[in-house]
């Protein structure tokens, strides 16, 4: 693929090439205003709702432009991919589109409306204790005994295009208005989504600020930022942003957000609570906790943002029923 630098894996190039390959399938999620939300930060927000993308997140983005990369003479063999649901769904109807085969290796604890929307998709699939077992072993495994291409979630430079053509329309819709983002923020689990876009948006607006948000405890990428090099977080337990766990950024995603992130930021599980209902109430949007971590971190005052123009990426809205009627009661 074209570099940027020789520093970095992923170039605008390539994000310009996925977005040729995506423009058929992909949804182009439009930029929201609110101003209640507005009035309520001091600041212009801008909102990128990939809540609204096919299979609902940005993660069909990066599988879409993955699964078109393999050579016909390989997609025989099938897919197969390891996730908690997101990308699972990304993976499954990209598959279903290119006529592959797909299997997915899902958390036993992934939520239910994830894991049936999978299998929904036309994927197989494998689950596995996220306390005992390792998903990317088994998954390994699956593919070489099917000689099936195994399609990471975040950790390869096809992903990471894909999902940068999100940061490519912040780029140009901000553009089309007349306006510059000051800072743009996206959740992260193991850095792709934040990776894609910042490289994208850094390319047409190099002085914007990009800041990576996550789950408090759940720091990985904020705490290697100020270490310099890639450091696991340490959380105990769980979160409610069930996409946002892993426990330590990309190799890949790292060597980008390195050079392209300011910082990270983070938000309790009450705060994003808190945040997926003003998203319910205010903005007529479903958001799950994971895709509502940066809208979290601006509603709770971690960023800079008072007379600002401030871009938040919704990543996702895949949340289970129930999960969802407590946390906006």
């Amino acid at each position: 693929m074209t570099e940027l630098s020789p520093h970095l894996p992923v170039g605008p190039a390539d994000i310009e090439a996925a977005a040729r390959v995506l423009a058929p399938f992909a949804v182009r999620t439009p930029l929201l205003s609110s101003p209640a939300l507005d009035e309520l930060v001091g600041a212009k927000v801008y909102l990128k709702p990939e809540t609204l993308q096919r299979t609902g997140s940005f993660k069909f983005r990066g599988a879409f432009n993955k699964l078109s990369s393999i050579p016909q003479d390989k997609r025989s063999g099938g897919v197969v991919a390891f996730s908690s649901g997101n990308h699972a769904q990304g993976v499954a109807e990209a598959a279903r589109l290119l006529n592959m085969q797909a299997t997915i290796v899902m958390p036993a604890d992934a939520p239910l409306s994830k894991r049936e929307r999978t299998k929904a998709f036309g994927a197989e699939v494998v689950l596995y204790d996220r306390d005992r077992e390792d998903r990317e072993a088994i998954a390994r495994d699956i593919a070489e005994k099917r000689g099936a291409t195994l399609v990471k979630p975040y950790d390869d430079p096809f992903v990471i295009a894909g999902q940068g053509t999100a940061g490519r329309e912040i780029a140009e819709d901000m553009a089309a208005l007349g306006l510059a983002p000051d800072v743009v923020v996206a959740p992260a689990s193991g850095g792709g989504l934040i990776a894609g876009v910042a490289t994208a948006v850094k390319a047409r607006f190099p002085q914007a600020e990009l800041i990576v948000a996550e789950p408090e405890d759940f720091d990985d990428h904020a705490r290697s930022l100020r270490a310099g090099r890639r450091e696991a977080h340490q959380a105990a337990g769980r979160t409610i942003c069930d996409a946002l766990m892993a426990l330590i950024p990309g190799e890949i995603t790292f060597a980008i957000n390195s050079k392209l992130l300011s910082r990270g930021v983070t938000a309790s599980d009450g705060e994003v609570a808190a945040a997926v209902a003003f998203a319910f109430r205010e903005l007529k949007l479903v958001v799950e906790p994971g895709g509502a971590v940066a809208l979290a971190a601006l509603l709770a005052g971690r960023l800079d943002a008072r007379g600002k123009n401030v871009v938040i990426v919704l990543s996702g809205g895949n949340v289970d029923a129930d999960l969802y009627a407590r946390l906006i009661a």
